[in-house]
């Protein structure tokens, strides 16, 4: 199959699962930022009695998750598949969740998540984001702006997790000189940082993979590389100063 043979097909199987209202591509797929051997990232978007076992019924190769068992938050689930020697991902999205979520970032209210491999965590207003950026395959979704309220609100919320997580840091990791620690507060700010920048401009992020280049913050990369434990202090000071610019 071509690339346009295998979106429809799976668009189809996909979409012909009981429940499922509606299916988008999304990553860098969606965004034709994708390279030869990206991954194909779809979602199914589902009102009601949504089952795994009818995802596992079309018989394509991989794991299919139970709802919730991808911790049950933004993300509840999904499957790792092998479809036609391709790598697909598919998240699963309850639609009655979905409106919540955008219902409450129009008025500027979200909250905070952990994810893994995240090092910052997602906000509540990730599925907006999605709405925003994926291409809708089949079916029928909203096309959300960025809240106005959002950009006053989310902003102030991330750099405040940065400011804090700094202040953690000076405290209880540079004077025992953990490089180790620093380095991923260090990180980890540095993806606060970044959702607060990208907040204030009205730009969705539906991941960290270009997140902090996008905030302008890859100088990171010179601060994190001289770390040593005789400069931690420096390190510390030279992020925040970064932080600040942007």
């Amino acid at each position: 199959m071509n690339d346009d043979i295998f979106l429809a097909h799976v668009a189809d199987g996909l979409a012909a699962l009981p429940a499922v209202h509606a299916v988008t591509l999304g990553g860098s797929r969606a965004q034709d930022t994708h390279g030869p051997g990206s991954d194909w990232d779809f979602a199914v978007y589902y009102r009601g009695g949504f089952d795994p076992a009818d995802l596992r019924a079309v018989g394509w190769d991989g794991e299919v998750s139970e709802i919730g068992a991808w911790g049950g938050g933004v993300f509840n689930g999904g499957a790792w598949l092998t479809i036609d020697g391709r790598q697909v991902d598919v998240h699963y999205r309850d639609l009655d969740a979905v409106e919540h979520h955008l219902a409450e970032a129009r008025q500027g209210r979200f909250h905070w998540e952990p994810l893994m491999f995240h090092l910052a965590g997602v906000p509540s207003y990730l599925p907006v984001a999605e709405l925003a950026v994926n291409r809708v395959l089949r079916g029928d979704l909203p096309r959300p702006d960025y809240p106005e309220a959002l950009r006053e609100t989310a902003p102030a919320m991330w750099r405040g997790r940065a400011e804090l997580t700094l202040r953690y840091t000076r405290g209880a990791f540079v004077p025992r000189g953990q490089a180790t620690e620093v380095a991923g507060a260090l990180a980890t700010a540095a993806m606060e940082t970044a959702h607060a920048v990208l907040a204030a401009r009205g730009e969705w992020v539906t991941n960290e993979k270009r997140l902090l280049r996008s905030a302008g913050l890859r100088e990171m990369d010179t601060i994190l590389a001289g770390l040593r434990a005789d400069v931690l202090v420096k390190a510390v000071d030279e992020a925040e100063a970064l932080f600040r610019t942007v």
